[in-house]
């Protein structure tokens, strides 16, 4: 099995928001990892789950497949996925994928918490 270069932090902002960190590539070798991740940062509080890809290097069509299960598992629980610091390439990616049509895009951390604060 080949090894992932990514590493996650998850960072509890409120009882209701959590953050996903990532950094370095995201592909199939990634699903363990961003598992987890999602296991660490789903409380019973939590209503959304930030992904921040401000330090994401590469991403496939296998990183896509991985954020797909992460937003079923996401919305089985009856909570929301967002998203920021995607670069222009991968936005462009989301909005070809339409992903970006279930997954809300945003710029920055303090933009994205503000969104998190209406839901």
């Amino acid at each position: 099995m080949s090894q992932t270069n990514l590493v996650i932090n998850v960072r509890q902002i409120s009882p209701k928001v959590s953050i996903i960190d990532i950094q370095g590539d995201l592909s199939a070798t990634a699903e363990p990892v961003l598992t987890n991740a999602y296991t660490q940062a789903n409380t019973p509080t939590t209503r959304v789950i930030v992904i921040n890809f401000s330090k994401l290097a590469y991403m496939n069509s296998s990183g896509i497949g991985l954020l797909v299960t992460l937003l079923i598992r996401v919305n089985r629980q009856k909570q929301r996925l967002l998203c920021y610091g995607l670069s222009e390439h991968y936005r462009h990616i989301f909005a070809l994928t339409r992903l970006s049509d279930v997954i809300p895009l945003y710029s920055t951390e303090q933009e994205t918490l503000d969104a998190a604060k209406t839901l």
